[in-house]
């Protein structure tokens, strides 16, 4: 569900219509003056218990466009089949979002931190279980100890060195982590060359590396589930369950090609170990450079946008529009950066209170790590504090 905002007003906030079945909505948000309390100055929790809208409050009308679970089930049966399932699975996805829409701040706030409550244990369990059964390689000790130094150092930064936070110490922990698994298989390319040169090889298969192997293999397989079911609540944890799901392929797929090496062809075996070793630099690879763009600054996903937006259009009744709304990453977490309009004549200490309770609210959203709302009376001017115009 795209939303678009109108710099204009209206007393209503009236959604557009969209045809029957269309998987695309607009909603044309447009907003009112406020009315203000009395003059005369009222404490920010005096002033909010006036001027904040009810946490139910449904000024777009959003509930209007959630579909019932009857319709979504007849969408899915319709004749046409693979349609039917993309609308059903478009207007699913529009009810969540809509629901997250619709729930109070505090309640999206209480709900991550009852999340991570649950999840605690859970993570150090995965953590502390990886670091002890990673023994495989030399390396693995080696860079889950920096992975687990530089998770730690992100919640005991110094600030005063570290003024904007320790949150992309974690995104530095997991670009080494996935640096060496990489650089490993670079090596691994590398004598599996040497062994392709040096020729033929008598190759015999060693029980005692079998059951090593075997053990790792069924070790991995154990941590990789649980990471598995966890790997959405933590960054570090996400890392790990990738090294598993990666040792796993390592495992099996060679334990096959150093019998088939034995046993069929000799080169097998390190033709084998070459072609692991590619599909794992382009994996990590790809991990790399999705967590590059965390430090890079890459956008947050619309949803978190789209939310946000609503938030701070619907937060207090001094603000009639919202000129900018940009969310993007600061490692794992998001910087919220939001442009607020309220009318011209709003005193200072209004526009203060709102702005500063609208920003303390926003950065205690699950993921947030800093915002910064900025209040202006009119949108007709050019983008402002931006860099690139």
């Amino acid at each position: 569900m795209d939303i678009t905002i109108h710099p204009v007003q209206n007393p209503l906030c009236t959604p557009s219509p969209s045809p029957p079945g269309s998987p695309s909505e607009e909603i044309d948000v447009e907003f009112t003056a406020a009315s203000y309390p009395p003059s005369g100055r009222y404490d920010a929790g005096h002033f909010f218990s006036r001027a904040k809208l009810p946490s139910d409050a449904d000024p777009l009308l959003l509930k209007t466009r959630l579909q019932s679970e009857q319709t979504l089930a007849e969408l899915r049966k319709r004749k046409n089949g693979t349609k039917g399932r993309t609308l059903g699975s478009f207007y699913k996805n529009q009810n969540e979002r809509i629901k997250s829409m619709l729930k109070s701040m505090d309640d999206h706030i209480e709900e991550a931190a009852e999340d991570e409550d649950n999840n605690r244990r859970a993570v150090k369990i995965a953590i502390y279980g990886s670091l002890v059964c990673n023994w495989d390689s030399v390396f693995d000790p080696a860079a889950n100890f920096v992975l687990n130094y530089c998770h730690r150092k992100a919640q005991r930064v110094d600030l005063q060195a570290y003024p904007s936070g320790g949150a992309r110490f974690e995104t530095v922990g997991d670009l080494t982590y996935s640096g060496v698994m990489a650089a490993v298989s670079v090596v691994l390319v590398a004598f599996s060359i040497q062994e392709l040169i040096k020729g033929d090889s008598d190759l015999e298969i060693y029980v005692p590396a079998v059951v090593a192997v075997g053990i790792a293999f069924v070790t991995k397989l154990g941590l990789f589930l649980y990471c598995y079911s966890i790997r959405g609540k933590n960054s570090q944890v996400r890392v790990l369950w990738e090294d598993h799901r990666n040792d796993l392929f390592i495992n099996g797929f060679g334990l096959f090609t150093s019998a088939a090496g034995a046993k069929i062809q000799w080169w097998i075996d390190p033709a084998g170990a070459m072609i692991i070793s590619f599909i794992l630099i382009f994996v990590w690879g790809n991990t790399i450079y999705h967590h590059f763009t965390y430090l890079a600054g890459r956008a947050a996903p619309q949803e978190f946008q789209q939310l946000v937006l609503y938030k701070s259009l619907t937060f207090a009744e001094g603000i009639e529009k919202i000129d900018s709304c940009v969310v993007y990453h600061s490692g794992p977490v998001y910087i919220v950066e939001i442009d607020i309009v309220m009318a011209s004549d709003t005193p200072l200490w209004k526009a203060h209170d709102i702005s500063q309770a609208l920003q303390d609210k926003i950065e205690e959203l699950p993921k947030v790590g800093r915002a910064f709302v900025h209040v202006d009376h009119e949108v007709s001017h050019k983008p402002e504090h931006r860099k690139y115009k």
